[in-house]
């Protein structure tokens, strides 16, 4: 039993979780730019040096570089790294390290070493920021072996799931979509009780349509199928929350009951985790669809400027259309 909130947000969801994480096991330590005495750019953080001093909260040059290195270094040698990347659009300089150290060092090594690490970083448009501040880049992780991708829709599922990947003895990106991160306060109890990763979470049960999503735009997902419901149609929503690896199996049991499949992320639309998902469905469901999957994606161009944004993310009207197309395909 943990003490129970009557509102948690999901950004106080992932400081309950790191709290929790270093209460339990010494060997965490988190580290990043501003991390500590600020808490955070976020506030993610707040509280952690406070409780748990300089020597396990660090604040970091501003060097995503050695941020990613250093991790990589403290994760081979006994300890588990909680990493902050203040935005996602900043992470391209730590690619280096995640790609062809973090990633790989199980695998060079025949598992006589592992690499528990976790990289956080805000994720994704919506907060009115400029450049490099709204990226949705999940697809380029998901493309690299020995890595998790896991990407929280609530507070509940940011907490589970963030004790599950600092638990885990392999690296693990931990996306945080950012507009969600004041969005719809939820009850939540500190248990300590993890998630299960590589699982996907079914938000609601329907027959007609699938409703497929992740992060931020599962928040416009479930809108969408409440407003369907009131016009008399079931539809079943599912948030992948790990988009590497990713639970088939959920997806393809849903995808086979209803026949209608939209997929609705905010990342660029060629080559994303969403094409991913789309191809296996039709590799294991081709006589089973009623309809060509849809998918409701971002534009191929960088996140605009906070005046575009809404032009740019998918909204509750583009997940309708294409909702309308895939049920009334002849």
């Amino acid at each position: 039993m943990g003490e129970k909130y009557s509102k948690v947000t999901l950004l106080e969801a992932v400081n309950l979780a790191m709290k929790r994480a270093m209460r339990e096991d010494h060997n965490v330590v988190v580290l990043g730019e501003d991390v500590g005495a600020n808490g955070g750019v976020f506030r993610a953080t707040l509280g952690l040096r406070e409780e748990f001093g300089f020597k396990r909260v660090l604040d970091t040059p501003l060097a995503e570089t050695m941020i990613g290195g250093l991790s990589v270094g403290m994760a081979a040698q006994g300890l588990k790294p909680v990493a902050e990347i203040q935005f996602l659009g900043f992470i391209y300089a730590a690619m280096e390290h995640i790609v062809s150290h973090a990633a790989r060092l199980r695998n060079r090594t025949r598992g006589r070493l592992s690499c528990p690490m976790v990289i956080r970083s805000p994720m994704g448009a919506g907060i009115r920021a400029p450049e490099h501040h709204g990226e949705a880049v999940e697809a380029m992780f998901a493309h690299i072996p020995g890595v998790r991708v896991v990407i929280p829709s609530s507070p509940a599922r940011a907490y589970g799931l963030l004790l599950a990947a600092i638990d885990d003895p392999d690296p693990v990106i931990f996306l945080e979509p950012t507009r969600l991160y004041r969005m719809n306060p939820q009850p939540l109890e500190d248990h300590g009780q993890r998630l299960p990763l590589d699982t996907c979470f079914t938000l609601r049960e329907g027959s007609d349509l699938t409703l497929i999503s992740w992060g931020a735009s599962v928040h416009e997902s479930l809108q969408a199928a409440a407003q369907l419901e009131e016009h008399g149609v079931s539809v079943e929503v599912i948030d992948v929350a790990c988009v590497s690896p990713i639970d088939m199996d959920t997806l393809e049991a849903s995808v086979r009951k209803t026949g209608r499949c939209v997929i609705v992320h905010e990342a660029p639309r060629s080559c994303a985790v969403g094409a991913e998902i789309a191809t296996s469905l039709y590799e294991r469901l081709w006589l089973d669809l009623q309809a060509p999957i849809q998918r409701v994606t971002a534009p191929d161009i960088p996140p605009p400027l906070f005046r575009m944004e809404q032009h740019y993310l998918p909204q509750v009207a583009d997940i309708l259309q294409a909702c309308d197309d895939a049920l009334n395909y002849a």
